[in-house]
């Protein structure tokens, strides 16, 4: 005599595997869009190392705008008076004799 289960049991079987394989696959997609490489996590570090960026693209473009006044004042044609006196005033802390200079301890 061989063991043949009800219709009804292998009805509940089959269902339950289905059931069972449905749930792993909700589990193991839900932590991929979480946790996986391009999930919930990763987009929050992308945006945040985003930000970074955009503050060095600042900082690089304003040394850019810098460097290039600077590149300007090397032209073939003499730099202007003034442009040369603050430059000195500026870099080397030189001052005009006729200027009045106000020490504060």
């Amino acid at each position: 005599m061989t063991f043949r289960p009800r219709p009804a049991l292998r009805t509940f079987l089959w269902q339950a595997f289905v059931l069972t394989g449905c749930i792993a696959l909700s589990a193991y997609f839900t932590y991929h869009t979480v946790s996986g490489r391009y999930g919930l996590h990763a987009r929050e570090q992308l945006l945040t190392r985003a930000t970074a960026l955009d503050f060095e693209t600042e900082a690089l473009n304003k040394a850019v705008s810098k460097l290039t006044g600077d590149i300007a004042l090397l032209g073939p044609e003499p730099p202007a008076p003034d442009i040369v006196d603050e430059i000195a005033r500026d870099l080397l802390g030189y001052t005009h004799p006729r200027d009045r200079i106000i020490m504060l301890r």
